[in-house]
């Protein structure tokens, strides 16, 4: 499988919303090529790394082909969804959704490969970015969350280069399956005793697949989705 990118993004932390909360999300297409290390992209920000980038979520990605969806749901959203970068994401393509690419897939970018290692955690940041109150819990209930990758071989990418899928060790999960046990059928056990055991998804997400299962409950949601106040 190839898909060719539409645009490479990088953005610098900068004043968002009313309140001026400082965030990255708002990215730019990178013309050059750009080198890809282990905390993702050079030149690309982060502005509180204890939620956002890290080594497990180096390089974001979002499908476009998302676009005319959201304009169906949200017509009045703004022009946003007209070019690459509306939901803050390193790579755009079409003809990639969370339908079609698994946990721990294997992916040559450029002189990069990356690995799938989690979807997208919807936050508030979207909320301000689109100026809808519940745009986060709108990514999260409708699936098309986006996804990230960890870098297994540090590289040099750009926006002419392809995906190539170099590897699927888990063709039983795609993303679509997993974000439908984490925000829909929630505790079904035998799904979270498995994910739980899903070695190549982000440590964070199985352990909190193995809280479910031990717990008979789900965690609060409100206050990454700015539900709270």
């Amino acid at each position: 499988m190839r898909v060719a990118l539409q645009a490479v993004l990088t953005g610098r932390v900068a004043p968002l919303g009313a309140k001026g909360a400082a965030s990255a999300i708002a990215k730019t297409p990178v013309l050059e090529p750009v080198v890809v290390g282990t905390l993702g992209l050079a030149g690309d920000e982060q502005a509180d790394r204890r939620v956002h980038g890290g080594p497990e979520k180096a390089v974001h990605h979002y499908a476009l082909d998302h676009a005319a969806a959201w304009r169906g749901d949200l017509p009045g959203l703004p022009d946003l969804l007209e070019q690459p970068g509306a939901f803050g994401e390193n790579f755009s393509t079409h003809g990639l959704t969370e339908h079609d690419v698994c946990v721990g897939d294997l992916w040559r970018v450029g002189s990069a490969l990356l690995q799938v290692s989690q979807a997208r955690q919807p936050c508030f940041k979207l909320n301000l970015r689109f100026g809808v109150p519940d745009m986060a819990r709108r990514v999260q209930a409708s699936g098309r969350t986006g996804w990230y990758y960890r870098v297994i071989e540090t590289g040099v990418v750009a926006a002419d280069n392809g995906l190539e899928l170099v590897e699927r060790p888990h063709p039983d999960w795609p993303l679509s399956r997993l974000l439908h046990h984490f925000y829909v059928d929630r505790l079904d056990a035998a799904a979270l005793r498995a994910i739980a055991g899903l070695a190549p998804l982000t440590e964070s997400w199985r352990a909190l697949a193995a809280r479910r299962l031990a717990s008979g409950a789900v965690e609060d949601w409100r206050r990454r989705l700015g539900e709270e106040g």
